[in-house]
């Protein structure tokens, strides 16, 4: 009986040995076919995703800097003080300041209290930062690199009878003016408030990581507010259904020509009603102005009429849509007919969409300017006629996006064969292979920002441009802040 159980015993333990090992092999087996199916599986994806998107070079910056932005780990640091900022000009020259404050914030280890917006100058927007950009997004994103409050601690609020110093920071300053300058100050004073923020931080010479929080700042942190966001994209919608347009940024409103003194095309009483609004502003410095002085150095915005040309030059189509991506057109019923005539296509977001759903943006320049900073981003080609804040953030968008086609208009050279032209020197055929000759290399495409020693206005805008955050590898390597230096 004993025999009878011990070889049932054995047998028993043989048929488990037998599972155990055929067991084994199936899994020695299942791996390499798992792995297998998993890599086909990947790149059945990655070959799906080449032929949805084109496997583009947008895919590939997009990626890096995603990567190059959200990798960092959260800081802990102890608060220096408080800063305060209160932004000024229209709504993409307080975007990059923006960016500028957060990155002088994170340098100097301050609390950043959210930025009061512009409501004093031309426009007289009463938008506050919360209309125009999600708040809780905007601390929430940032909350690894900087703390940003709402308001100030009632312990040191003005309305507790807490005075602040109130200064503007050194136009185009390196990290070295905060560091010495600026950080010091807060030994003496709790908080500081920045009056204003246009262009207070260098384009070039700032160390890597705070170039990236710049871009950080303006490609993710900012984001339009709900209801702008949603008009925003659907009015791109609705441009896209009817096919591919150019968003034309024709900055020719009022402000734009009594600022710049340009009057080309105007008549006297035109030129005369520019020259009071001039002089009814004073902290627009320049008051007597040549407009033909300024023009022939290319330092106007192009006109109506002008843009026409250009657009025809460059071989833009009758048919094709244009967005006027602007405000109100000074004397527009007479200056647009010839664009119109050209390019019957014209729409504007007044044309596109209900006057109940404009509304709620009326006398909100910088939110009706939001808008239009959606379309211009979205758009197949952008062309702006005069290279101001605007233009430079939305070239810098749009080189985030991909290098999406931006024409970048040369208007010293422009109004030069303008003239030719208009003197029967150049034929049109002459004068549109200029154009289009001279403009091969200027729509947006991959380059270094170039440097102008001691003449920081006039180099490339690092909004405009911010290559250090548009690279080929996750890593970045090998680009840095070097430039094209003239």
């Amino acid at each position: 009986m004993e025999s009878v159980v011990q070889v049932r015993s054995e047998r028993v333990q043989q048929s488990i040995q037998g599972v155990v090992i055929q067991r084994t092999r199936l899994k020695l087996w299942f791996i390499p076919v798992f792995a297998s199916i998993l890599v086909w599986a990947c790149l059945v994806q990655l070959w799906h995703m080449r032929l949805l998107s084109g496997f583009t070079r947008a895919t590939k910056v997009s990626v890096c800097v995603e990567e190059t932005m959200h990798s960092t780990t959260p800081r802990n640091y102890t608060s220096n003080g408080f800063l305060q900022v209160s932004c000024n000009g229209g709504l993409n020259q307080m975007r990059a300041a923006i960016c500028d404050m957060v990155t002088v914030a994170r340098l100097l280890n301050l609390t950043l209290v959210v930025p009061e917006l512009d409501k004093s100058s031309f426009w007289a927007d009463p938008s506050d930062f919360e209309d125009i950009f999600d708040v809780r997004h905007f601390i929430d994103s940032l909350r690894d690199e900087v703390n940003i409050i709402k308001r100030l601690p009632k312990k040191v609020a003005r309305s507790y009878g807490y005075h602040p110093i109130v200064m503007p920071p050194v136009s185009w300053s390196s990290e070295k003016y905060y560091l010495q300058q600026i950080l010091p100050l807060f030994s003496k004073h709790q908080v500081i408030n920045f009056n204003r923020t246009d262009t207070r931080l260098a384009n070039n010479g700032i160390p890597l990581e705070l170039q990236r929080l710049r871009c950080q700042v303006n490609f993710h942190a900012l984001k339009f507010t709900q209801k702008i966001e949603a008009l925003g994209q659907k009015l791109v919608h609705m441009l896209q259904q009817r096919g591919p347009f150019v968003a034309l940024h024709l900055r020719y409103e009022m402000d734009m020509l009594a600022f710049s003194g340009c009057t080309e095309g105007c008549t006297e009483e035109e030129a005369e009603e520019l020259k009071q609004l001039r002089y009814a502003f004073p902290w627009w410095k320049e008051k007597e102005i040549v407009s033909d002085e300024k023009r022939s150095q290319g330092l106007c915005p192009l006109t109506p009429e002008e843009a026409t040309l250009i657009l025809q030059a460059l071989g833009i189509e009758k048919d094709m849509q244009i967005y006027i991506a602007s405000g109100d057109i000074y004397s527009s019923e007479r200056r647009l007919a010839t664009l119109r005539t050209a390019f019957p296509k014209i729409v504007k977001k007044e044309m596109l969409l209900d006057p109940e759903e404009l509304q709620q943006f009326q006398n909100h320049s910088s939110q009706m300017a939001a808008l239009d900073f959606i379309v211009s981003t979205a758009s197949n080609i952008f062309i702006p006629t005069y290279d101001g804040n605007m233009a430079k953030l939305v070239e810098g968008h749009r080189r985030y996006h991909g290098y999406k086609k931006t024409i970048l208009l040369d208007r010293k050279l422009l109004v030069g064969l303008l003239d030719l032209h208009h003197n029967r020197t150049l034929s049109w055929a002459e004068f549109s292979a200029a154009v289009q000759q001279s403009h091969e290399g200027r729509i947006g495409q991959p380059a270094h920002r170039r440097i102008i020693e001691d003449k920081p206005k006039e180099e490339d805008y690092f909004y405009a441009n911010p290559h250090e955050c548009l690279c080929e590898s996750a890593r970045c390597e090998g680009l840095d802040n070097s430039t094209e230096v003239r």
